[in-house]
């Protein structure tokens, strides 16, 4: 929680299965450490296991904690959403519980918000994230705001939750693709400065499976199998490229503030033709579709020259000016490095972490995420108390997800206008990841 609340995220949403032993311990020691630390959480019901017949139960669950010091509370109602759950009718649980409710359910067709049960919920929350034409079908890209354009007009002036992601990738037996998305991490943004919806849901804090997490990745988690291609593939340095985004959104603006020069990149471990010695299973879906580059998002001050040099390739340099921006360049067999200069002077310089390989044994579609500042090479986010808390124009909401197998199955992080929660110290941020798993 106080990693996420490095960056400016002030709650946590919990995504979770139906009743069970485990569940509701989960949830109250989840709610219990994010009061701790003056941060807000709330529910998100996962309807690959909740069903329409399950009213009472949502219900108790919204009675319990729709009051709860630690629940988000959006527009005088405490905030429920779901995974899924289109055909869902809140009408009851907001008749049967004294507290009001603010639902947001995940809508898979932008159309039911006009029709039927649907219309019951506060506003939606869409899953399509990345270049899609509906559901799970990988078209080229790049990612548009179409599904965006769509939801807002069925919403017709509900509360829209436009989803924001940086990467996608799975490799199980059960779902093997990729989506295109290789300049995501910060077109995406530049998609939601400007069309700026009342709420964002980030996609996600610590979705291993999917390759698509923010959050540091935790070797202690219920492992689903997915370890084969995101441990050490660190995402942490996303949440540095993700920062000023966040703090430019939460403040109106149309374009982020850049307060330091860095360098973030990321890529995959092997070109895209290396067929793999010992998987049983292919190359994931649309993988050919990907480009075998090197991506590199500058964050200036003013303008430099960026050098990349992937592999044997002959070193390519790019002009670029101040702000945020994403270049490019042919991925290369061997080390990657990378430096920007300005009048003359080299300012950063560094080589990637990890060497890209012409051979594997396990197909890895996932992207190593690694980050450069002056004098530093990192992967983790800046402190918190380092970290200037920005100045809000509105109520504004975001939400990052999270899967690790277990019943508490996700986790979703929301930001409404609340600023910067405060700095934890000590130990309990990894009891708490303990508990959440």
């Amino acid at each position: 929680m106080t990693t996420a609340q490095s960056i400016g995220i002030d709650a946590f949403a919990l995504n979770c299965a139906s009743i069970d032993s485990y569940t509701p311990t989960q949830l109250a020691l989840a709610y219990e450490a994010a009061q701790q630390v003056n941060f807000k959480v709330f529910i998100s019901f996962d309807f690959s296991y909740w069903t329409n017949g399950d009213t009472a139960k949502i219900t108790e669950y919204m009675k319990l904690y729709a009051g709860h010091p630690a629940q988000m509370q959006y527009k005088g109602g405490a905030v429920a959403s779901t995974f899924v759950g289109d055909s869902f009718n809140w009408d009851a649980v907001k008749q049967r519980t004294p507290h009001p409710i603010y639902a947001l359910p995940n809508l898979q067709d932008p159309a039911e918000a006009s029709t039927g049960p649907a219309k019951s919920a506060d506003g939606a929350f869409s899953w399509l994230a990345w270049p899609t034409d509906g559901g799970n079908s990988i078209i080229p890209g790049p990612m548009t705001t179409v599904w965006d354009d769509r939801f807002v007009h069925f919403l017709a002036g509900k509360t829209y939750m436009a989803p924001v992601s940086p990467w996608f990738s799975t490799h199980f037996n059960t779902k093997n693709w990729v989506f295109i998305c290789e300049n995501l991490p910060t077109l995406r943004w530049e998609q939601m400065l400007s069309l700026q919806p009342e709420l964002i849901e980030i996609i996600s804090w610590n979705d291993y499976g999917e390759s698509h997490y923010i959050g540091p990745y935790s070797a202690h988690h219920s492992d689903d199998g997915s370890a084969q291609w995101a441990e050490n593939m660190p995402h942490d340095a996303w949440r540095n490229l993700f920062k000023p985004y966040i703090a430019a959104y939460k403040s109106g603006a149309k374009t982020p503030t850049v307060e330091a020069d860095e360098v973030v990149y990321w890529y995959r471990p092997t070109p895209k033709g290396v067929v793999c010695s010992g998987d049983n299973l292919s190359a994931p879906n649309g993988a050919d579709m990907l480009s075998d580059s090197v991506f590199i998002a500058t964050i200036l001050t003013s303008p430099a020259t960026l050098t990349v040099q992937s592999g044997n390739n002959a070193p390519i340099s790019i002009g670029v000016p101040a702000g945020i921006v994403t270049s490019n360049v042919t991925m290369g067999v061997g080390a990657q490095s990378f430096a920007v200069t300005r009048d003359g002077q080299t300012i950063l310089s560094g080589q990637g972490g990890l060497d890209v390989k012409d051979s594997c044994v396990h197909y890895n579609f996932n992207v190593y995420v690694g980050s450069i500042t002056r004098g530093h090479r990192y992967y983790n986010s800046l402190p918190y108390k380092d970290s200037p808390t920005p100045k809000l124009a509105a109520e504004r909401s975001i939400c990052l997800l999270e899967y690790n197998g277990s019943a508490l199955s996700f986790i979703e992080a929301s930001w409404y206008g609340l600023g910067g929660l405060g700095y934890y110290t000590g130990g309990f941020l990894s009891d708490l990841i303990d508990i959440l798993r």
